[in-house]
């Protein structure tokens, strides 16, 4: 099945997208466009983000009929509006390869938004000065690696494209630790964390239990997730069928924190076992829909009130009313950019979507997101497919009641089966020294062709 770049594409089209399939000569859209290819990354990064990269570019070069340059935007779309471009053909082949086991975001990343609602006049300039770059490096596949907030950026900039009669092929390349992306089993990203954080409590729980006493104590971990409790909730997998393995309890976003039952379990648990530890998602919200560790005074890049420690506050509480003794690990940045420790699944997903996301721009198709869909659970195979950006874009998944124990302190096995494939596999990480050897791209720029923005 094909759609054409200028069909309408708000009614939720899916596709499957075989990977190994070769463009249709006959159809004419597949291959009557020619010109320059444009990858940019957006939002926070992942231990994976830069396979999918690798995959863009690896399989751009083999459509050199269709796909004249390789560019790369620095810093997201921020950067692409300053013409900041870099030459990708200008890499070694090895530098590309190695940057499927290099974390943080090769291009560089960006948080900025281009604001219709807010801010409609800035937002005007903004897709006028990037149709200008786009027209003056004759841009005709533009590829945005990033979650909820950089696929409505590229359904914006295809829907503009449309507008402006311009050929242009937008593909986005799902990118979120968060998981929240709809339309998609899950994102890249998502393997690689809950598989390093699972470890880390395990390794934590190990440190804790050998301090154990009759005075009982609590840890209490924080990990990434504002408005949805996937990462948190990934961390079961540390319980590995032991029902008195941590973690104890795990607190997603999703369920409003009752303080009292909280306390009762907290006491209950390390009672038994002279210690208990928590893993807490960083929005957790108490009964009012407060999030326990938001600082309104200051507001990160998208207006939220910064979300600065949700453990230290749970730590207040159980301090001030167990008088127990507690502790707060942060994982913070090193949850999402431990490539030495990456699921190979999530390496190997991460680069079929963005080799994926440019089969289908050279189809001819514009306005989706790669998808990845679950063929099989056992043994776990997967495949590709495409679905339209309207139905993405600014849309958050959260995990499904019916996953959660009764209880809720715990996912239960419905979470389980779906998460325990996605952390399979280890990288052949290469290494130099002893020490992990990352990808250094040669970041040749692009010829600056327009007057610089204000």
């Amino acid at each position: 099945m094909s759609v054409s770049e200028d069909q309408n594409q708000s009614s939720g089209e899916r596709l499957i997208f075989d990977l190994n399939a070769t463009p249709d000569s006959s159809n004419e859209s597949s291959n009557g466009l020619v010109g320059n290819l444009l990858v940019a990354q957006s939002g926070g990064p992942t231990a994976v983000i830069n396979a999918s990269i690798a995959g863009v570019i690896q399989e751009a070069g083999k459509h050199m009929d269709s796909i004249e340059e390789i560019y790369g935007g620095l810093n997201g779309i921020y950067g692409i509006l300053r013409e900041n471009l870099v030459d990708l053909n200008d890499e070694k082949a090895r530098s590309i390869e190695e940057l499927k086991h290099t974390p943080g975001a090769a291009l560089g990343t960006c948080r900025y938004k281009i604001q219709f609602q807010n801010n409609p006049d800035q937002a005007a300039k903004d897709m006028d000065r990037l149709f200008e770059v786009f027209e003056a490096h004759n841009i005709r596949y533009f590829f945005y690696a990033g979650g909820n907030d950089s696929q409505d950026t590229n359904n914006k900039v295809h829907l503009e494209a449309q507008k402006r009669n311009y050929q242009l092929r937008c593909i986005g390349v799902p990118k979120t630790i968060d998981n929240d992306l709809p339309h998609t089993d899950h994102t890249p990203g998502f393997g690689s964390v809950i598989k390093y954080n699972a470890t880390t409590v395990m390794e934590i729980a190990q440190d804790v239990s050998a301090m154990a006493t009759d005075d009982g104590s609590c840890c209490i971990i924080e990990v990434m997730g504002r408005a949805a409790g996937w990462i948190a909730a990934g961390t079961v997998l540390a319980k590995n069928n032991g029902q008195d393995n941590a973690p104890h309890i795990i607190l997603i976003p999703e369920i409003p924190l009752d303080e009292e039952a909280f306390l009762s379990k907290v006491k209950e648990i390390s009672d038994r076992l002279g210690y208990c530890i928590v893993v807490t998602g960083e929005g957790v919200k108490n009964v009012e829909g407060n999030e326990i560790g938001a600082d309104k005074t200051k507001l990160d890049s998208f207006g939220h009130p910064v979300l600065s420690g949700a453990a230290d506050a749970l730590a207040e509480i159980v301090q001030g009313k167990l008088n127990l003794k507690t502790r707060t690990v942060k994982l913070g940045y090193a949850q999402r950019c431990a490539a030495h420790y990456a699921s190979k699944i999530d390496v190997d997903e991460a680069v079929a979507c963005g080799k994926a996301a440019v089969k289908a721009a050279i189809e001819g198709k514009s306005g989706f997101m790669v998808t990845i869909e679950r063929n099989s659970k056992k043994p776990y195979e997967f495949t590709t497919g495409l679905h339209t950006l309207n139905d993405i874009a600014l849309v958050e998944r959260t995990i499904p009641s019916d996953w959660i124990t009764e209880d809720g302190w715990l996912p239960n096995q419905k979470f389980i089966d779906y998460a325990l494939p996605l952390i399979e596999g280890e990288p052949n990480v290469p290494t130099e020294g002893g020490l992990p050897k990352f990808a250094k791209l040669n970041k040749v720029r692009v010829d600056k062709k327009l007057p610089a923005v204000s």
